[in-house]
């Protein structure tokens, strides 16, 4: 492991092992936050069916096998991320 890490990335695993780091104040309570928000980001209440063109499906299918997911997770995170609005236009 030790030479698949930066020199930086070094000196902060020494660190920790010499105990001389320890942890921001409020770390813990963003940890939860964090952990919370991924537990709700998967949880599926609902079942959606949706009709779009062929051209789109195949689009949607070939770039979910791109980035190596269902395609139904891709288009479940493009709708979550419009309504969310993270999801911007290009310019």
């Amino acid at each position: 492991m030790q030479n698949k890490i930066s020199a930086e990335e070094r000196e902060i695993l020494a660190g920790f092992e010499r105990g001389e780091l320890r942890s921001a104040a409020g770390a813990e309570r963003e940890l939860q936050v964090a952990r919370q928000v991924a537990c709700n980001t998967f949880n599926k209440s609902r079942r959606v069916n949706l009709r779009m063109t062929e051209r789109d499906f195949n689009l949607a299918h070939s770039r979910a096998r791109e980035e190596g997911i269902p395609y139904q997770t891709l288009l479940s995170s493009v709708i979550h991320k419009y309504l969310s609005g993270r999801l911007v236009e290009k310019s």
